[in-house]
């Protein structure tokens, strides 16, 4: 029996150094992509594939995404009193039901590995979903509901994947592969960051996973891989054999929001997507293109 999937853990202690001085004293995943920040985007898409329970794996000066999704009795109350209808539907999305979300501390950044580990009792014996805020992925129907929908197919541990140029390979996990139907694709085994001449192919792990509780077992032998670091990868690539795995070719189009370009990309994007703004947007574009 496959067991619903109803949480998901967010790794948010990075110091967003890309970014500076942004990011100073504002979390990376603060920062908003049209007026949204990262971090609620990545949980609505997550509320969108049913996922009901929250883990930010938070560091120092982060408390601010756990505050974003709680009541701000002042400012509603001051929204009702001005009749401003819109801006109190606006904050539809920065609700959550009581006890829906918790954080726990990565004290000292040892990997994203380390970073799921610090999940461990919240993750307990459930599957449980990674979404990595710095991906956002546009698309119809949301990449983690594309994803859960192949979980319930497979069973076990599945993950969102991509082309990359094979130049690239050395920037991301990457595949080696079986069967392969041009959807789901059979993992026989993951390597994190191969240099291009000893990629096994070119398809790339993005920052959305399905993974089976087994996983954190892996990872608390810290093992160091790539970096020096406790890399996710390496403990997902002793799952392969143990459980099934495959990679999603996810429908949809990515942006890279913890690198300047892809953020700035996705802000258009996004934008061109609303249709109180698509006018607007195009309109000015003219101006620079």
């Amino acid at each position: 029996m496959i067991k619903k999937l109803r949480k998901a853990v967010l790794p948010v202690a990075g110091m967003g150094t890309r970014f500076l001085p942004a990011t100073k004293a504002t979390a990376k995943e603060m920062l908003p992509v049209v007026d949204k920040p990262l971090i609620q985007y990545a949980v609505e898409e997550a509320r969108a594939a049913g996922i009901e329970q929250f883990c930010m794996v938070t560091g120092r000066g982060k408390t601010a995404m756990v505050e974003h999704f709680d009541v701000a009795f002042e400012l509603e109350a001051t929204l009702r009193e001005r009749d401003k209808q819109d801006a109190i539907a606006a904050l539809a999305g920065t609700r959550s039901e009581p006890g829906s979300i918790t954080s726990v501390r990565q004290q000292v950044p040892l990997g994203l590995g380390h970073a799921i580990w610090c999940a461990r009792a919240f993750v307990a014996d459930d599957p449980f979903a990674i979404l990595l805020p710095d991906d956002m992925v546009l698309s119809d129907k949301p990449c983690m509901q594309q994803l859960t929908e192949a979980y319930r197919e497979t069973g076990g541990n599945v993950v969102a994947i991509t082309e990359v140029p094979p130049e690239q390979t050395n920037r991301y996990g990457i595949l080696r592969t079986g069967k392969d139907d041009g959807r789901l694709v059979e993992v026989l085994g993951l390597v994190e960051k191969p240099a291009p001449k000893d990629a096994p192919s070119n398809l790339s792990i993005i920052g959305r996973y399905i993974l089976m509780p087994e996983v954190i077992n892996h990872l608390a032998r810290m093992d160091r891989g790539a970096g020096n670091e406790v890399q996710l990868t390496d403990g997902m690539a002793r799952l392969i054999g143990e459980q099934p795995f495959h990679g999603l070719r996810y429908q949809g189009r990515r942006f890279d929001c913890g690198d300047k370009i892809g953020f700035l990309e996705a802000q258009i994007a996004f934008a061109l997507q609303r249709p109180d703004l698509a006018g607007a947007v195009h309109a000015f574009l003219k101006n620079y293109v």
